[in-house]
């Protein structure tokens, strides 16, 4: 029996974190670890008390044709890296790594080129988070130092590598 390295024993979890997503386009499920110790997880869905998507049967955007990246005021959901942000204290997201799994809501595949979003990046910074790991096959991900997104400002140069 191999055993499953660590980045993708956590991305096993964010995975299965997906299956609480209530969107009808994609679902993501985040969790950040730090010290090699889950502080939170976060998943897509409506806030609190609202409707979800998969409860209207509708989505916004999907029914518009909005290209993916574009247009989020639109959505009803939180995306899972706000989500798992919301429910940490900062003092254990600095430092931290968020682990990144998403789904397309039609086929089951896994969601191409995944990358948080552009306010969801501006959020991650803001936490103290130092690394993304996101999820692009069932065993392979990439990593991204989130001082990057520091240095590389995608809002000064208005592409946002969606």
């Amino acid at each position: 029996m191999k055993r499953t390295d660590k980045a993708n024993y956590y991305l096993d979890i964010a995975e299965t974190v997906l299956e609480r997503g209530t969107c009808l386009r994609r679902n993501f499920g985040a969790i950040i670890v730090k010290n090699d110790e889950i502080v939170s997880t976060g998943y897509t869905g409506a806030p609190r008390g609202r409707k979800n998507c998969i409860d209207l049967g509708v989505c916004v955007r999907e029914t518009l044709k909005v290209p993916r990246g574009e247009r989020y005021e639109l959505c009803r959901s939180v995306h899972a890296e706000m989500n798992a942000i919301i429910s940490a204290p900062r003092g254990s997201m600095i430092g931290a790594t968020l682990y990144l799994a998403g789904r397309e809501a039609s086929s089951g595949s896994y969601v191409e080129n995944p990358s948080p979003c552009s306010l969801c990046k501006r959020m991650i910074i803001n936490a103290g988070i130092t690394r993304v790991v996101a999820r692009t096959s069932k065993t392979d991900f990439n990593v991204t130092d989130v001082q990057d997104w520091v240095e590389n400002d995608e809002s000064l140069t208005g592409k946002f590598g969606y």
